[in-house]
């Protein structure tokens, strides 16, 4: 029993850290790939989507961050999806106040709240209706642009092939060792999109070409709009990429439970777009984007099920020996050096999760923890429950409006 569990242990561990290995050294080698910025220029029209939901506390800031030079003098569309506070009236206020800031504007409410995803679709399908033929910039209420950032983004529309472009986050609250985290998701991002493109973007700051994919597509049962966006853009035959040098200012939760809960959220919703995209749609044969799309299907659908095997191959290991005492021999050798890579991984985790800083160990943890998110959304799924309607943290609106 305790040769058959240690075997299974190792064989699942693999599973999960040999194809993290293989990858990462993959993008290692994509990262020396040259991703050149136009030089040329255009005059793309330009229209700035704005998604809200009872964003009083915000949405003057919010709107006043968008108060700024353009290289084309773009529209504002702002959705919102049905907010019981005064967020409508204070948009509209707004604009009667800054009449000058932006070539036109436009308002739409919905009846009802159905999610972001829902917004985002419903306004992609107005400027449809309108015959609009340039750039859609969707940005968040709760995310304020980065200085350049949008010329920054707009200028890559100058080459032909590019279809959508997304920004990286200057958060400015976040659990401990998520920098490292979040440098590592950057950097494979950016990697992706040098050999070819990357199926996730941030939707608190990206752009994209109108037209490039057909809103009906959307599926609105999962918030990860950003990320349907990116895959939809490049099955269409153009390219999504990162760019590092945009970026956007948010924060995250203050505290672990609610930063959790984020997460967790993201998670269900790149999960659920992973899981039924590739039923929906025809992933593209040319380049590498079927790939890199099939691997991040593994890692975020696969891999927390093979981490909960592993789990339990360990639980049995442990209760066995418990009942039969420790083992001699080789099978000592093997418990044993199970036991550390166990304890190693373990106290990766509770440290992280605790708020406690180790060399090294924090990324481990960072890691695993990110696995466990994963897992719990997995099980959410599993259960019936959708988190693409969700509560704002009110924390997070309140940092924002001091900053």
């Amino acid at each position: 029993m305790l040769l058959a569990s240690a075997i299974a242990e190792v064989i699942l561990g693999s599973l999960v850290a040999l194809p993290l290995l293989i990858y990462r050294f993959k993008a290692k080698r994509w990262n020396n790939i040259a991703l050149e910025y136009p030089q040329e220029t255009h005059d793309s029209q330009l229209v700035i989507l704005l998604p809200i939901w009872n964003e009083a506390v915000i949405i003057e800031k919010k709107l006043d961050d968008l108060k700024r030079q353009y290289l084309v003098k773009p529209s504002l569309l702002v959705i919102d999806s049905a907010s019981t506070d005064d967020s409508v009236a204070l948009v509209k206020q707004w604009i009667i106040d800054n009449p000058s800031v932006f070539s036109t504007t436009k308002v739409i409410e919905m009846p009802e709240r159905l999610g972001k995803t829902s917004a985002v679709k419903l306004a992609l399908e107005d400027l449809t209706e309108d015959s609009f033929e340039g750039l859609v910039m969707m940005t968040d209420a709760d995310a304020l642009v980065g200085e350049g950032t949008i010329q920054r983004l707009y200028g890559w529309f100058a080459d032909s092939s590019i279809g959508a472009v997304g920004s990286s986050a200057d958060r400015k609250t976040r659990l401990h060792g998520e920098t490292k985290y979040r440098s590592l998701y950057e950097m494979l991002r950016l990697a992706e999109s040098k050999v070819d493109s990357t199926p996730f973007l941030e939707g608190s700051c990206m752009m994209w070409r109108h037209g490039s994919l057909n809103p009906s597509d959307l599926n609105t049962d999962s918030n990860a709009d950003d990320a349907q966006i990116a895959s939809l853009v490049r099955i269409s035959g153009l390219r999504s990429i990162f760019d590092a040098e945009a970026s956007f200012i948010d924060f995250a939760p203050t505290t672990i439970e609610g930063q959790s809960r984020q997460k967790v959220r993201r998670a269900q919703g790149l999960q659920n777009m992973l899981s039924r995209f590739p039923k929906q749609h025809r992933l593209p044969e040319d380049g590498e984007f079927t790939k890199i799309f099939n691997f991040q299907r593994y890692i975020h659908l696969t891999v927390p099920l093979i981490l909960f095997q592993v789990a339990i191959c360990a639980i049995v290991r442990w209760a066995y020996v418990s009942i039969t005492g420790m083992p001699i021999g080789h099978e000592a050798l093997i418990h044993a050096g199970l036991a550390l890579i166990e304890l190693l991984i373990l106290v990766a985790w509770l440290t992280f999760r605790n708020g406690i800083k180790l060399p090294f160990i924090t990324t481990i943890g960072a890691l695993i923890t990110s696995f466990e998110y994963l897992f719990i959304a997995r099980y959410k799924s599993s259960r019936g429950q959708s988190s693409h309607k969700w509560d704002q943290h009110s924390d997070v609106r309140k940092l924002l409006y001091k900053f």
